[in-house]
């Protein structure tokens, strides 16, 4: 199949770039989709050369490079800020902690992204957005008229300049529709694309694991937003059939534990029907990479990314170039 096997860092930023394209290599991928953390992708770091070095660097291991992600900063650019963001952000963007100059450097921090992209020679960031309203998904205390309007204005307000930084760049920012963003099911990414008047710069990261156990139809997002999925991730979760002692919502317990009504697997051993999201990509012609996330609390992670490399390279598939009754018709 045409479309490349990539794989996703994010996971695996604990290790140093050059094992990490040793191993990329070794578990079969075509590629890899670098995050911004650890030492894979340095954005303060990011001049011409160091990312003529980052490219050079996969080409050695005879890997290429199809995108980069901001998934951390991205994070804080809209977010009330608190402790939680600081575990995940460089000191010069934390600073001291007040929380508008946080958003005001990581807004820079995804432009600065966008120039390293471009530099790359890459026309994709895959990243979170935070979300002004997250914390009122539920509606109690009972949500006043407009306020939930409002956080879509704000988000706005602070992506729209980004956005227009990246379509300067011919850099396309690609959300990861996902809880705690502005965007995690198909009505609040329609509220997220009205919110921002469709700008041309701004679309999706596909990743069916987080609709799943939220019963949203995956494949009908794709259908959707035919126009919008900029970049797919391959990722499975598991949901169970039966009630269970925690229930969607987490009840603030750890990945992996077994009373959770679902967790993230490796791919091929969830519930996500990977053969239609393969045949819905086929209809809408997206021709990008399947980056695998790969994310499973119970099971070695060398094993699974292997297996799931091969799990994906088994259920992609070009779409068909004849009618399959064609041959049934005399010719005319």
């Amino acid at each position: 199949m045409s479309r490349p096997v990539t794989l996703f860092s994010g996971q695996w930023a604990d290790l140093p770039i050059e094992k990490m394209c040793q191993k990329a290599k070794s578990f079969g991928y075509d590629g890899l989709e670098l995050c911004t953390w650890g030492n894979h992708m340095e954005i303060d770091k990011a001049d011409q050369a160091y990312c003529d070095e980052r490219k050079a660097l996969l080409k050695k291991y005879e890997l290429d490079l199809y995108a980069i992600s901001t998934h951390l900063v991205g994070q804080c650019v809209s977010d009330p800020i608190d402790e939680r963001h600081q575990g995940i952000l460089p000191d010069y963007i934390w600073g001291d902690g007040d929380p508008e100059g946080v958003r005001q450097r990581a807004a820079e921090e995804v432009i600065k992204t966008a120039k390293a992209a471009k530099m790359l020679g890459l026309d994709t960031v895959i990243g979170f957005t935070g979300s002004p309203v997250w914390h009122l998904l539920y509606s109690f205390p009972p949500i006043p008229k407009g306020m939930i309007e409002k956080g879509y204005e704000e988000f706005a307000k602070r992506w729209i300049p980004i956005l227009d930084e990246f379509q300067k760049l011919g850099v396309k920012f690609a959300l990861e529709a996902h809880p705690t963003e502005i965007a995690f099911d198909i009505h609040s990414a329609h509220l997220a694309l009205k919110a921002l008047d469709n700008h041309p710069a701004f679309g999706f990261n596909f990743d069916p694991s987080h609709f799943g156990y939220q019963h949203v139809d995956y494949i009908r997002f794709i259908y959707e937003f035919a126009d919008r999925i900029f970049h797919v991730h391959m990722k499975d979760a598991y949901w169970s059939d039966v009630p269970m002692g925690i229930g969607v919502f987490g009840g603030h317990s750890e990945f992996g534990d077994n009373r959770r009504y679902w967790n993230f697997r490796s791919l091929g051993r969830g519930k996500v029907n990977f053969e239609n999201i393969i045949r819905a990509l086929n209809d809408i012609g997206y021709n990008g990479p399947l980056s695998v996330e790969w994310e499973d609390s119970g099971m070695n992670r060398e094993a699974g990314a292997t297996e799931a490399c091969h799990f994906v390279k088994h259920v992609d598939f070009e779409p068909s170039d004849v009618a399959f009754d064609d041959a049934m018709q005399k010719k005319k």
